[in-house]
């Protein structure tokens, strides 16, 4: 079974594809076809498109670049809840979507604000329908605090980039009750973008002490995503003008970080056998 990467963003050319006039930054091409000369050598066959924040609700580039991938992609979209049709909700369904994400993370997501309780609720009850997950990018007091939320959900919630949890010590009250979040059966951690918890702004492998914590509480539900094409940090997100550079990651390092960062008995479950099951690859 091939390696799944289960959290990229593709990104057209914003002089052809717009992006959210209030976005606090401009995102550059990120095309499909560099991901898979740069994923296929090593190994890696399998992608979820991840909807980023500056498309907004506007799932188009997402869905093209599942629609490319075929039995190889899937996919996770944005919408309002409030607003979206049904007609929306059969093309995304059709078009391999499999969850809704929900950023209360971003610097647009903090721009924006907005109730977890609300967000998570209305979100949540378009993916019951759907027979889909919610994913959820937030910082790690913020996903503590709605623990109780989560736990009452009716459909799988997936955690973004280990929980984010850069700054809070495991053993902290926050930290612990992360982990108590990730320990239940219905909720899945994300191992991507380690460098989004860290001092260092390129960082491939995660703190190792969060590592083995969140392994203890559910290696069984972890999956690994690269987080390509590595958005900037917070801090150089102040302006929509030219396209902020990504980080100057290579795709074989990131892989090789988390890979050698893992017990060599839970490799193949997590690249591999755990992200099938959570997003229906044959």
């Amino acid at each position: 079974m091939t390696i799944c990467d289960t959290h990229v963003h593709v990104v057209a050319d914003p002089a052809r594809r717009p992006q959210v006039s209030d976005r606090t930054y401009t995102a550059g091409e990120a095309r499909l076809e560099t991901l898979l000369d740069a994923a296929r050598p090593q190994g890696v066959g399998r992608f979820v498109i991840v909807q980023p924040s500056f498309y907004g609700t506007d799932n188009s580039v997402t869905l093209d670049a599942v629609a490319a991938l075929g039995t190889a992609g899937k996919g996770v979209a944005v919408i309002d809840p409030a607003t979206v049709s049904a007609a929306e909700l059969a093309t995304l369904a059709a078009g391999g979507i499999t969850g809704l994400r929900i950023n209360l993370y971003s610097t647009l997501a903090e721009k924006r604000g907005g109730s977890m309780a609300d967000i998570f609720a209305a979100t949540e009850a378009v993916a019951r329908r759907q027979g889909w997950h919610v994913q959820v990018i937030a910082a790690a007091a913020r996903l503590a605090e709605a623990a109780g939320l989560f736990a009452r959900s009716a459909v799988p919630v997936v955690i973004d980039h280990y929980g984010v949890h850069g700054g809070v010590a495991v053993g902290s009250d926050t930290g612990q009750a992360l982990l108590a979040l990730m320990r239940l059966p219905h909720v899945w951690t994300k191992l991507s973008a380690p460098y989004r918890n860290s001092e260092d702004p390129l960082a491939v492998q995660p703190d190792p002490d969060w590592l083995r914590a969140i392994l203890d509480a559910a290696s069984e539900r972890c999956v690994w995503g690269s987080d390509w094409p590595h958005t900037a940090p917070h801090g150089q997100q102040t302006g929509h003008g030219l396209p902020l550079p990504y980080r100057t990651l290579e795709y074989g390092a990131v892989l090789d970080g988390v890979r050698a960062a893992l017990p060599p008995h839970l490799v193949d479950s997590i690249l591999r056998h755990n992200p099938a099951r959570l997003y229906g690859f044959s």
